[in-house]
């Protein structure tokens, strides 16, 4: 399982992928205004219409997703021959990075939704739609082009919201090419019966799809992956994954029968769900067509998610905010292994109670370098869980002198916990760590081998315990020191 840090490198890989898009587009109007009066023919807010804004939705809000990460998108849909018909082809027309080819049906309506909203808060949605299958000769054009453009593609999203254009025909059609030319399918599926959607890799259902779909409850964590489960079994289909609001979402069929991924919510405020199924749906297509491992696609998607619900409106998120995302999220995980001695102690605890190896080290790391990274890694690989004891600024100016530590202890703290190798890191003011060492007890020591085993401070107290103490392994040519002074000219 990839950390953030190295799932956030992921991203520029999306950037090129090709990904066919086939589903139910549709043209959403957002009027915007303000509310200052309600009406005297009745309860209801007056809204003073400021702007109106139209952009592709449904099946083409995918497409916009798969654009905003770089993707190159053959979009194959339906529309009617109409007003809005035309302005959807004119949508999908201003981007380059859409080849599209419009199956146009007379007497359709091309769907439209038109949401009235006030400041940040919808007021009222209204639809104009066609909700019918697609006439024969649509269809039959549909399937061959298809099947027909599928091999040019790394990946195949299908967009079904149950208008009419993907029928049970219309998919067993093109999930049985994809799965000829090697391609993975990511469903974003509609309806009861998920059987229509038997081959495909993924399918994206939100939590009452998911109970519609197996007929199980979905209250729990534990429900949620028995119904996942049941439509994987019954239904062909080799994975689900569930996205369950402010619950996050939950990824099953990465391996044995119990084996599921919770990935909690990622968003911090909610403005506007609507559209986030479509960036799911996205994100992990163009992260499956990339090469990523499916445990990935949808850690990307969740983040990815947690971007686009924080906005109004039918959103996509950016490579940009989904970096700026995940970076953040590792300096916030950072900052939580930053603590005090009495939770270090408890932490230790609980560690040592549950069968592990605790291991200890320390030093002023004041700024990281090679020499540092190569002792935490062989400290890290000696003990199941390694504490990182790190000198105050005082310390480290009784010890080094005027003018260190060059950055503070929060700074330097701050980094240390950043690295995958580093469990916890406590802060201490003496000059040297034996009063953390005997509070702690550790089952490892952790030094340099520049130190002999008799100038290790703590090392009686690690052994009469039973511990041992480790002489890491020194990367010759580095030291803070040597960096200051060739700094300093």
């Amino acid at each position: 399982m990839t950390d953030r840090s190295e799932l956030a490198a992921h991203l520029q890989a999306l950037n090129g992928v090709n990904v066919l898009c086939i589903g139910d587009v549709m043209l959403d109007r957002y009027i915007y205004g303000e509310v200052e009066r309600i009406s005297p023919e009745g309860p209801i807010p007056v809204l003073r219409i400021e702007r109106e804004e139209a952009m592709l939705g449904g099946a083409g809000n995918v497409v916009r997703n798969l654009v905003a990460l770089g993707a190159r998108v053959t979009f194959i849909t339906v529309v009617g021959d109409d007003e809005a018909g035309r302005e959807v082809t004119a949508l999908i027309g201003d981007s380059e990075a859409v080849e599209p080819y419009l199956v146009v049906e007379k007497g359709r309506q091309t769907t439209i939704k038109t949401r009235y909203i006030a400041t940040s808060q919808q007021l009222l949605r209204t639809d104009r739609e066609t909700v019918a299958p697609i006439a024969a000769a649509s269809r039959n054009k549909t399937i061959r082009l298809g099947v027909e453009i599928v091999a040019d593609n790394a990946a195949v999203v299908l967009s079904d919201y149950g208008k009419g254009v993907l029928e049970p025909a219309t998919l067993g059609a093109l999930i049985e090419a994809a799965g000829s030319a090697g391609c993975p399918v990511v469903v974003d599926p509609k309806g009861r019966d998920f059987g229509i959607y038997r081959g495909a890799t993924l399918v994206t259902p939100n939590r009452h799809e998911l109970e519609q779909a197996s007929g199980l409850p979905t209250a729990s964590d534990e429900d949620i992956a028995l119904a996942a489960r049941a439509i994987i079994d019954i239904c062909g289909i080799e994975a689900v994954l569930a996205t369950r609001g402010p619950q996050g979402m939950m990824l099953l069929g990465t391996g044995g029968k119990g084996k599921h991924l919770r990935l909690p919510a990622e968003a911090r405020e909610v403005f506007d769900v609507s559209g986030a199924g479509d960036t799911v749906a996205a994100v992990a297509a163009a992260a499956l067509a990339a090469g990523l491992a499916l445990e990935d696609a949808a850690r990307l998607a969740n983040v990815a998610a947690g971007i686009v619900v924080g906005k109004l409106g039918t959103a996509v998120a950016t490579p940009a905010e989904m970096l700026h995302a995940l970076h953040a999220s590792v300096l916030l995980a950072a900052e939580a292994k930053v603590v005090g001695l009495e939770a270090t102690v408890e932490r230790a605890r609980r560690w040592r109670g549950a069968g592990l190896r605790v291991g200890f080290t320390n030093g002023c790391f004041d700024l990281l370098h090679p020499g540092h990274i190569s002792l935490l890694e062989q400290a890290r690989a000696a003990c199941d869980r390694l504490i990182v004891g790190l000198n105050s600024d005082a310390s480290v100016r009784r010890l080094k002198g005027t003018g260190r530590p060059v950055q503070s202890e929060a700074a330097r703290a701050a980094v240390l916990a950043s690295l995958a190798s580093v469990d916890l890191v406590v802060i201490f003011g003496e000059d040297t760590p034996l009063a953390l060492i005997e509070a702690l007890e550790p089952e490892v020591l952790v030094k340099g081998a520049d130190y002999a085993r008799d100038q290790v401070v703590g090392a009686e107290v690690v052994e009469r315990h039973g511990g041992r103490v480790v002489l890491a392994e020194i990367t010759p040519g580095y030291s803070t020191t040597r960096v200051i002074e060739k700094l300093s000219g």
